[in-house]
């Protein structure tokens, strides 16, 4: 790969970041990167060790995470919000990444991490995909 292609493909990684709410596809994604959308695919997940719609659902539910610990908004309005259009695919999705439904998320207390400075519990709330671990605790 060369670096003209991973400065494309941050292109697009970076559209992911700032436009999450908004409709993106991997034909879309691809265009801005320059790129067929199988090639495109197939360097994201290279270069980034996931796939682009795998990326741009940790992106929707990493806010969704945000909007759920304040409270004033549904489960369904969240889904929205985010950039999804289908509640049990964003429910499931969820469940999968956070380990727990959107429904119970919100009910729960998160004063916790209240006195967390943002940097930090951005980094701390990031959704663990399946293939991630976090390191085991040492004996």
């Amino acid at each position: 790969m060369t670096l003209e292609d991973l400065v494309r493909l941050r292109r697009a990684r970076d559209l992911m970041d700032r436009e999450y709410a908004k409709p993106l596809d991997v034909p879309a994604l691809a265009r801005t990167a320059l790129m067929s959308a199988g090639h495109f695919s197939r360097s994201f997940r290279a270069a980034f060790g996931e796939t682009p719609y795998s990326y741009l659902m940790t992106r929707r539910i990493e806010r969704a995470k945000a909007l759920l610990r304040r409270g004033d908004l549904s489960v369904t309005e969240v889904c929205f919000e985010v950039g999804c259009t289908s509640l049990g695919s964003f429910s499931s999705r969820f469940t999968e990444l956070v380990g727990e439904s959107p429904s119970a998320y919100r009910a729960r207390s998160h004063d916790e991490g209240a006195a967390i400075p943002a940097c930090y519990a951005k980094i701390y709330t990031r959704p663990v995909r399946n293939g991630e671990a976090r390191p085991a605790p040492r004996p």
